[in-house]
């Protein structure tokens, strides 16, 4: 059984090659896939130095970033890709993260795999590392691409979750997030910085959360030193990390070790307003929990009358829904009425109408589960 096969790789950071590790997984066994792969910088002998001091500064020069050709890259990215897709389930989420030197032929090689791109998201970095030598633009961002295995894949994403964490508005594809430094940077033995490219733990837990489910498995073939783990960890969620590389095995293991599941209820917002149990503003009245010729209020003190058929009623404005009515004291385009108006009792306290609402979707949550 599937799931039995999997128990030896839960919550685990295994050595050993990406590809080979992944045809150990069965089919269709793991919720979502963030690849940190390596980028194909290229960059050659050459030391940079920093101008302010001329101490050498450290450049992505490791054997696990270097290729013979493009043409080796490209196969490598396809072989590990092939294995991600195999082991995703089809409303699974896929995430690449690159830089200019490979994510344009990272998304081509997806696409070219039937992954259905869903957005590209550029994680603007508010502290590069500057352009040493002055002779292009400081490369201020990398990017990331999500996709689904299949354009019909009915994939998560916590819509209401990301807009609470921007403020209560709806969340952009430009993500400003520092880069990994100081404290959060996982150190040798010589307390030097162990990998050279290790992600924030910021740009982790937003992935996570915009993209999975509490309990969902999240596979990281390259995992380094293991920010995706203790991100996962952290979420209350389950992964499984494969590297090659064995020193970044066992700091990423020796790292979870003080990593802390934390209170998720005043972060996730479980259920999508699109998933609730749809209440008609007529289900209200029908409820007498509001009647014909009640006054609504709005935030600003306005007062409109609710008229036989549901409607709302207003000396300057006509008659209209609860939502065109808003939208007209706004001078807006559109409004959610529900955020706007609430019902003046007899004893002329107010009660806003989405509280009322959420009562009679309570009543009809209650009869489903009983049905």
């Amino acid at each position: 059984m599937p799931k039995e096969r999997m128990k030896k790789y839960l919550n685990k950071i295994l050595l050993g090659d990406c590809i080979e590790r992944m045809r150990e997984l069965p089919d269709g066994s793991v919720d979502a896939v963030f690849a940190d792969s390596p980028y194909n910088l290229q960059l050659g002998e050459k030391t940079l130095y920093r101008p302010e001091d001329q101490t050498a500064a450290r450049a992505v020069r490791d054997s696990w970033d270097s290729f013979e050709s493009n043409a080796a890259y490209d196969e490598f990215t396809r072989a590990w890709m092939t294995e991600c897709k195999r082991v995703l389930k089809p409303d699974g989420a896929m995430w690449v993260i690159g830089s200019y030197h490979n994510i344009f032929r990272v998304g081509s090689i997806l696409q070219d795999l039937g992954f259905w791109i869903l957005n590209d998201i550029v994680w603007v970095k508010n502290n590069p590392m500057p352009n040493f030598r002055g002779t292009r633009f400081t490369n201020a961002h990398e990017t990331m691409i999500w996709a689904t295995p299949h354009k019909t894949g009915k994939y998560t994403f916590n819509y209401e979750t990301m807009k609470k964490l921007n403020g209560g508005k709806q969340m952009r594809s430009d993500w400003d997030i520092n880069i990994c430094l100081g404290e959060e940077r996982i150190k040798d033995k010589n307390g030097k910085s162990l990998h050279n490219t290790q992600k924030p733990m910021d740009l982790l837990r937003r992935v996570i959360l915009s993209s999975t489910k509490p309990g969902d498995i999240i596979l990281d073939p390259f995992i380094g030193s293991g920010t995706t783990a203790a991100a996962a960890k952290e979420l209350g969620r389950n992964f499984i990390g494969f590297e090659q590389d064995e020193s970044y095995v066992n700091a990423a293991i020796a790292r979870l070790e003080s990593v802390k599941p934390i209170d998720l209820s005043e972060i996730e917002i479980s259920t999508p307003k699109r998933d609730e149990i749809k209440v008609a503003f007529n289900e209200l009245i029908e409820a007498g929990l509001l009647y014909s010729g009640q006054t609504l209020v709005s935030p600003r003190g306005e007062r409109v009358m609710i008229t036989r058929d549901g409607q709302l009623t207003h000396s300057l404005h006509g008659k209209a829904s609860i939502h065109i009515m808003a939208a007209k004291m706004q001078r807006s385009a559109s409004f959610n009425g529900w955020d706007y108006w609430s019902a003046q009792k007899r004893d002329g306290s107010l009660v806003p109408i989405d509280d009322l609402r959420k009562y009679v979707r309570g009543i009809k949550q209650d009869m489903k589960k009983a049905a």
